[in-house]
This record gives C-alpha cells, sequence and structure tokens, in this order.
C-alpha cells in the first residue's frame, strides 16, 4: 500500500525510492521512540487543556500511544523505511489505529520543535547514565587504593623518575579528574533543560497554546525564550560530545599509563587473563588489548565532536536537514564513552599492583633527591643554592651509587657542612613520602583521609 506523505499535497510526483533510502533516519532515530511518545502524550493534554481538543479525543490519542509503546518495547512495531523518521513512523501507525482523531495530535507542533525535544530528553537520561558510570568508576578506583594505596609508586614527569608517590594518591588524581568530568556534565543540565515544545517550525503559532504546561510535566525547569532558537541550535549537543570528548581523554590516559605499567620493562600490573588477549602467532604474549581499544576509541569521541561542531558552524537560522546528521554522532559518543567507563571498571577490580615490583622501581633515578633539597632549606639555606647543591650530589654519585641513602655523611658534607646525620630520615622513598605534609599532597594520613572522604561520597 501506497504511504501518502506528511508533507505530500504541493508534489506532483512521488518521491523517489533512492532519495527516500538516502534521506530516512528511521534506522537510527527509532532509539528516540520513548521520547517522542513521551513528548506527544503531553503534548495532546496541553492542546486539550487548550480546548484545541476534546477530552475524548486526548483519551483516544494517548491510549493509541501507550499502545504503540507497548508495541515497540515487545518487538511488535515495524519501522518503515518510507516514513522517514520516528515522528512519522509512530504518528502513522496512530493513524492507522484510531482513524482520524490522529491528525490534530500535530496542531500547534511541527518536526522542528518535536525532534528538538526529543533529543534533549535523550541527552538529559544520556547524562544521568554517565555520571552514574563515573560514579562506579571512581568508587572501583578508591576500593582498590583501599587495597593497593599504601604501596609506593614512582611518580612521573617527562616519563622520568621524579618522586615517590603512593598508589593511594594516583588513583586519588584520576578520582579527581573524573570528578570534574561528572560534574562538568551535571552543570550542562542547567543549559540543556528548557523545553522547545510550542516553537512549532521556527516562529511560534498563532493557536492559543501553553508552552509551560509542557515544559513543567516533561520535567524542564522552563519552555524556550525564542522559538528560532529553540529548533534551530544543537549547542546542548556540542555540550555534551564536549564533556564525553575530555571524558575520553582522561580514560584514555589512565589506559596508556596502564598498558605502559603492564609491559615486561615495567612489570607493576597484573591485569586478570580475563581481561587480556593473546597472539594468533605467539603463544607467550598476554596483551592489554581492552585498555588499548579504550585508548583508541577516544579518537573516534573527539571525531564525533569535531563532526558536530562542523554540521553546525555554517548552518543559517532556523532548522536545514543537515541537522538530522548530529544523531549518528553524539548517539555514537555516548554509547562509546559509557562502554569505555562499564569495561575499565570491571578490568580495574580485576588488577593487581606488583607491589615489590613498584618500590623496587622507586630506588632508580634519585626519586628522594627533592626531599634532601627542602632538608637543606629548613637548614637555612636558599632553595636555589640548595637545588644546585644537590645537583652536584647526584652528578658526582649517580653511577656509582644505587640509592642516596647509600651515601655516608662524611661524602654528603664535602657538598655543605649543614647536612647531619638526620638527613637519612628523609632519604629512601618510604622516608620521603613520610615527610610529606602540604594539602594534597601525597602525605600518607592525608591520602587515608582523603580515600575515606572519598568512599563515603561516593557510595551515598
Amino acid at each position: 500500500m501506497a504511504i501518502n506523505k506528511a508533507w505530500g499535497a504541493r508534489f506532483k510526483k512521488k518521491t523517489a525510492s533512492s532519495v527516500e533510502a538516502f534521506t530516512e533516519s528511521i534506522s537510527f532515530d527509532q532509539r528516540l521512540y520513548k521520547y517522542d511518545i513521551e513528548g506527544s502524550i503531553v503534548h495532546a493534554r496541553m492542546l486539550a487543556e487548550c480546548k484545541l481538543i476534546t477530552n475524548s479525543e486526548r483519551d483516544a490519542i494517548i491510549k493509541g500511544l501507550k499502545e504503540i509503546l507497548n508495541d515497540i518495547e515487545s518487538g511488535k512495531f515495524k519501522f518503515k523505511t518510507e516514513l522517514e523518521d520516528i515522528h512519522m513512523n509512530v504518528e502513522t501507525a496512530l493513524l492507522k489505529r484510531i482513524g482520524n482523531v490522529a491528525k490534530k495530535l500535530h496542531t500547534a507542533r511541527s518536526r522542528n520543535d518535536q525532534i528538538a525535544l526529543d533529543l534533549r530528553l535523550w541527552v538529559r537520561d544520556q547524562i544521568q547514565e554517565v555520571v552514574s558510570a563515573i560514579t562506579n568508576l571512581q568508587l572501583g578506583m578508591v576500593l582498590k587504593a583501599k587495597v593497593f594505596g599504601k604501596g609506593i609508586l614512582p611518580g612521573f614527569t617527562h616519563l622520568q623518575h621524579a618522586q615517590p608517590i603512593l598508589i593511594g594518591h594516583y588513583f586519588l588524581a584520576y578520582v579527581e579528574m573524573f570528578e570534574r568530568d561528572r560534574t562538568r556534565l551535571i552543570d550542562g543540565l542547567k543549559r540543556l533543560n528548557k523545553s522547545p515544545l510550542g516553537a512549532c517550525a521556527l516562529a511560534g503559532t498563532t493557536l492559543n497554546i501553553k508552552p509551560e504546561m509542557t515544559a513543567k510535566a516533561l520535567g524542564f525547569d522552563s519552555p524556550f525564550e525564542n522559538s528560532l532558537d529553540a529548533v534551530s541550535d544543537r549547542d546542548f549537543c556540542l555540550e555534551f560530545a564536549a564533556s564525553l570528548a575530555i571524558i575520553s581523554m582522561h580514560l584514555s590516559r589512565f589506559c596508556e599509563e596502564w598498558i605502559i605499567w603492564s609491559s615486561q620493562e615495567f612489570d607493576f600490573l597484573d591485569i586478570d587473563d580475563s581481561y587480556c588477549t593473546g597472539s594468533s602467532i605467539m603463544p607467550q604474549k598476554k596483551n592489554p588489548d581492552v585498555l588499548e581499544l579504550i585508548r583508541g576509541k577516544c579518537g573516534r569521541v573527539y571525531g564525533n565532536l569535531f563532526s558536530l561542531l562542523t554540521l553546525m558552524k555554517g548552518l543559517p537560522l532556523s532548522y536545514n536537514r543537515d541537522l538530522q546528521e548530529d544523531k549518528e554522532a553524539i548517539f555514537d559518543s555516548s554509547d562509546t564513552v559509557k562502554d569505555c567507563l562499564l569495561i575499565l571498571g570491571e578490568l580495574i577490580k580485576k588488577t593487581a599492583f606488583k607491589i615489590d615490583n613498584t618500590e623496587r622501581s622507586c630506588q632508580k633515578g634519585f626519586p628522594d633527591a627533592t626531599g634532601i633539597a627542602d632538608y637543606l632549606v629548613k637548614k637555612g639555606i636558599p632553595f636555589r643554592e640548595a637545588h644546585e647543591i644537590v645537583g652536584k650530589i647526584v652528578k658526582k654519585y649517580s653511577k656509582g651509587y644505587k640509592e642516596l641513602s647509600d651515601i655516608s655523611i662524611k661524602e654528603f658534607k664535602q657538598f655543605s657542612p649543614l647536612i647531619s646525620k638526620d638527613i637519612y630520615k628523609t632519604l629512601g622513598a618510604r622516608n620521603y613520602i613520610k615527610q610529606y605534609k602540604s594539602h594534597g599532597s601525597t602525605s600518607p594520613r592525608l591520602v587515608q583521609k582523603r580515600l575515606s572522604a572519598w568512599e563515603k561520597k561516593l557510595k551515598r
């Protein structure tokens, strides 16, 4: 049976099948069905309140929409490409189900404000899902830090040994990064949460409607302030995509470190076999493929952001069909980041630190050297002079001594008579870490306090 287009009255020829295939969006926007139906139900109630449809017509429309929702969720509903998008698939099914009353549902509404609504509702829910996934990952990091957090790890700058840190301090760094990611998403809700319903195609409507009613019913803070803006911008998608890109960057950095640390050269980690793969030709291999794929998918999320930015940069007001291309990019970024957050949380739970190896690594490169400089500052020597003194010590003994604590007090005094035996309380990675006092430092006391605070917050 031929299907008449909702917009086809002014056309003499039917749409070419190739055009239908090229312009359809139902293959991907069908995932918006719940929001499209939810918006339509609220819209029908508003139309009845404004006396634009009768209460019996409202009830018939709502009953039909709920039946369609059940059919979709039970897998009985057949989406049709020739109906273009989720809106027309639902509307046509409603017309078939309840008759001409269904034609009144589109009163004071356009597909332009309809899709802007559906997408805002979807992004709003996705933000909550990503926030939940971040929180779970943070908690997993905190719990892992409670197990291995007192172990010592070499801290790096320029990928060179710098200063020793606690493993707990390392995990807390990422907990803080992901907290900013979490709050960045939540902050975006403030700008997202305005309803576009009632803006219609671009200019509003001459009918007496109540956008504030639909906005409140759908959980928005308020309706739109400008109808042109309401239907034509996707900055809320851009902001969500940008937040997802930053999350993906943090995930990638974390994975890069763990890929390096799981190598034989570092051997800091033991990732469970169930989260690694092997080689088809080299039987000895144990590869951190999950970590590598998370790192690789970061580029994909970046690409989606730039696709959206490029999509928007040249669009005149108001709606343009280009905006159909926003969905696949934002859908993919959200799905990808959620998957990465979940699988990384599983992997962390199944990974152990090789504490003996991490602490042994702290014996390389004199990571406690800055501790000597601080020691000399406490003796009254200006830091720049102290830095120079320690540089000379390292220069002389870097090849002949394994650790600075191997240097005798007599040898130390060649560089400064102020050095005495109490310097050994600072030397060695574990002794050095005990000396930290400043806020936010790798001080054992402060790290434990911070871990406890985070565990309490995240579990709440």
